[in-house]
């Protein structure tokens, strides 16, 4: 067994503890056994974390398009991805993968191709790697397709996203907004682009059924289901009762209200506690933390900001650490479905971070551990596993 000693671990009960923490394969064996003989890892002058759980980000996107119209391959990008998302020390990642009526990087076979690049490269991994499907509701042609990957077990978290009338009020708009990111990522013309949106928003009478027989699927294979940028709470009530229990990103104070009467898990963004509110006019995540209506942080679109975010929490007097922490670890484990992981207990997946919180560049993770491995280390942990 191996042995992590000398740390502050947070143990399940919400406090810090000097003990050690045994490793035997894949689990946790002990929390603050004495016994010893096998290696161990001094964690002197470090915390002891449960490995960070993000059940969405999408900031693999910039390793497969760094600029646009520039494609990496997808074994470049992914492998890159996961050293990113260990030394960050996220244990578990959802990969935002959407599934857009859009050509190009949200398409139908970039999709395809993500999916079957993820499958194949997951072995390589050290982040236990998953997919989060975002489908786009008005992506009508992929309903059968989406359900065929439900029942075949290929998609472990599964969203509703609706930004095509949001889309459409944009390039429509004398400023023609974000018509050139748009027009970037799917190498259509202006005129083209516009034309697409304006066909595919006149379906729009379609949508409820199309969400309808995704959710119904969806709760037959166990897949845990979210709805992104609830704007009203009648919004947010039709999807709890489709069995769509996570509000992720809820764009009112009148949805965020809603979820929390409904006991319905919040998804909110770390890089918004990370820089002190959200880049687009969106909900203020600390506030709400403040407030009782954020249970999960997830990195959106930039992956150090799980482990910032959760530190500034703290220090802005929004929580105290041990909940904070539980946002980027138990919480989204839970929210997820997932079980095995989120807090250092015995029996637990052996998802570890050591993490020295006091350097002049901030919090940094020093060494991660995912599934009993070693996947990451600054001079830490290789004597001792």
């Amino acid at each position: 067994m191996t042995r992590i000693v000398n740390g502050l671990v947070l143990v399940p009960d919400g406090g810090f503890e000097e003990t050690s923490v045994g490793i035997e394969g894949a689990v946790i064996a002990a929390v603050g056994s004495s016994s010893s003989g096998g290696p161990e890892i001094d964690a002197k002058g470090l915390w002891v974390l449960p490995g960070m759980v993000d059940i969405h980000g999408d900031a693999f996107e910039r390793q497969m398009m760094p600029r646009p119209g520039v494609h990496v391959d997808h074994p470049i990008a992914f492998m890159e991805t996961d050293r990113q998302l260990v030394s960050n020390g996220i244990t578990t990642a959802f990969h935002g993968i959407t599934y857009s009526w859009e050509p190009g990087l949200r398409g139908a076979e970039q999709c395809r191709s993500v999916l079957d690049a993820i499958e194949a490269l997951r072995p390589a991994f050290g982040c236990d790697t998953r997919t989060h499907l975002r489908w786009e509701t008005y992506n009508l042609d992929a309903v059968a397709e989406v359900e065929g990957w439900i029942e075949g077990g290929r998609i472990d978290l599964l969203a509703f996203n609706d930004h095509t009338p949001a889309i459409l009020e944009r390039v429509l708009s004398p400023e023609k907004k974000k018509l050139g990111e748009y027009t970037g990522r799917t190498g259509l013309s202006a005129e083209d682009f516009i034309a697409l949106t304006q066909h595919v928003s006149a379906h729009g009478e379609e949508v409820p059924a199309a969400v309808s027989r995704l959710a119904a699927a969806a709760v037959r294979a166990g897949v845990a289901q979210l709805s992104h940028d609830d704007k009203t709470a009648e919004i947010r009530r039709w999807y709890d009762g489709l069995g769509c229990t996570v509000a992720e990103f809820p764009m009112t104070d009148e949805a965020a209200d809603e979820a929390v009467t409904l006991a319905n898990p919040i998804v909110l963004g770390a890089p918004n506690v990370m820089r002190g509110g959200s880049h687009n006019g969106s909900l203020n995540a600390a506030d709400n933390v403040r407030d009782g209506r954020c249970d999960v942080l997830a990195s959106d679109y930039y992956y150090p900001s799980m482990l910032a975010a959760a530190f500034r929490l703290q220090r802005d007097g929004c929580c105290d650490f041990p909940e904070a922490w539980a946002k980027v670890s138990r919480n989204p484990a839970a929210a997820a479905g997932l079980s095995d992981r989120g807090e250092i207990a015995e029996g637990a997946r052996a998802d570890l971070i050591l993490v020295d919180p006091d350097t002049p560049a901030g919090p940094q993770v020093r060494a991660t551990i995912a599934g009993g491995s070693l996947v990451y280390d600054r001079g830490v942990a290789g004597s001792g596993m």
